[in-house]
């Protein structure tokens, strides 16, 4: 299985076996949309949520209608109730609770970003495997059906189809600042030469918000950049030999990152992510005969569907919508009087899906494990925020060897 090949599971898989009862470790405004989604998602269930402070754990439960609080992170994976974790922590307790979760046996979806170093990633795959348990980051772009669409245009360097249909077909359907309507678009990509990202928001954080506090894995680089690295990485399939990257600090943290990148193969990257600038979500996939690009790869923005478009050589742009978002109508009553209604996302939920057939029906016969390529996602994209850290902090380019 290549890179860009990770499985991608529907939401609607048949579900044949009890629901996976879900712990969640952490009561911070992170969890409120995951639980969400863990409640809604079928085959999944949440049992417990845990704090180290009870009566948090006691609010938080009676707010999303969970039936125990548990006072204390062992303590919640001590229970039998519990199938599976959800880490909702700062990004310094996920290693911890990661390997205890996997020595109690319990599956782990943990969230973005991962840890603070690739070795403790690597140790927490370790872990997992040795455990014989499933682990996930929660990175959910990566299960957007949209996603599945990338993949394909990445793998494919020559036309998507024989040239002359091709052709025919891009002639019959699409004019200039055509639409897909979920269909495919037949064009050449061609090989890459330059991939962008850039995520960003210029929120103000609320006081012990761990983004602001470095120790606890704050600051721009891991928070967001995991993102921005991630596309890269997703994009390219591979690490790049060399990286240097320019932050602006704000005290002990990285408010705002510039770098570039240099792969083999007369490949080039550049990353930015801040949380000092405009919200961006955004990339640019370059190659010799046509780019793509998306502005909302992240997330969909709330009042759209999610969309992309594919820029050829000769000035033809064709925009992209994944074929079930097409025609659809946002949710009812999703918005406040005078607000703009919110389309839907299920991106969350495939995500928990996934993670739940691996639970429940491990790997093929036969054929690799599928979460392995999440893992070694997850893990370069770890490697190269290394990479990118140290950059920052000796300037001077950094070699991946």
């Amino acid at each position: 299985m290549t890179d860009h090949q990770i499985p991608h599971y529907p939401l609607t898989h048949s579900m044949t076996h009890s629901p996976v009862r879900f712990g969640v470790l952490g009561t911070g405004r992170i969890t409120r949309r995951l639980i969400a989604d863990l409640q809604s998602t079928p085959g999944a269930s949440v049992s417990a949520i845990a704090s180290r402070s009870g009566d948090r754990a006691k609010w938080s439960a009676d707010s999303h209608g969970i039936a125990a609080a548990v006072e204390g992170y062992a303590e919640l994976l001590a229970r039998d109730d519990v199938d599976a974790v959800y880490i909702a922590l700062p990004p310094s307790l996920h290693h911890e609770w990661t390997l205890a979760a996997c020595q109690a046996g319990k599956h782990v979806l943990c969230e973005k970003p991962v840890a603070l170093s690739a070795a403790q990633v690597s140790e927490m795959i370790a872990a997992a495997n040795g455990a014989d348990v499933r682990f996930l980051d929660a990175t959910a772009w990566l299960h957007h059906e949209r996603t599945d669409q990338f993949r394909q245009w990445l793998t494919t360097t020559g036309p998507q189809e024989d040239s002359a249909k091709a052709a025919a077909k891009k002639d019959e359907l699409f004019d200039d600042e055509s639409e897909s309507d979920g269909e495919a678009i037949p064009f050449r990509l061609g090989p890459l030469r330059h991939l962008s990202a850039s995520v960003s928001f210029p929120n103000p954080f609320l006081d012990g918000d761990h983004r602001l506090h470095a120790s606890l894995g704050g600051g721009a680089l891991l928070d967001l950049g995991w993102y921005s690295a991630g596309l890269i990485r997703f994009a390219s399939g591979v690490l790049p030999k060399e990286v240097y990257a320019q932050a602006v600090m704000r005290g002990e943290i990285v408010a705002r990152v510039s770098a570039t990148m240099i792969f083999d193969d007369e490949l080039t990257a550049t990353l930015s992510c801040g949380f000092d600038t405009s919200t961006r979500k955004w990339f640019e996939i370059a190659g010799t005969d046509a780019s793509i690009v998306c502005d909302d790869f992240t997330r969909p923005w709330a009042e759209k569907p999610a969309r992309s478009w594919v820029h050829e050589a000769s000035g033809k742009v064709h925009s992209f919508v994944p074929p079930s978002e097409v025609n659809v109508p946002a949710e009812p009553n999703s918005a406040p009087e005078g607000g703009v209604p919110v389309h839907r996302c299920l991106q969350e939920r495939v995500m928990i899906g996934t993670l739940i057939r691996w639970i429940c029906e491990g790997a093929p016969s036969g054929q690799p494990a599928p979460w392995n390529a999440f893992h070694e996602q997850a893990l370069h994209t770890q490697t190269m925020l290394d990479a990118l850290d140290e950059s920052i902090r000796c300037k001077q380019p950094v070699s991946l060897g």
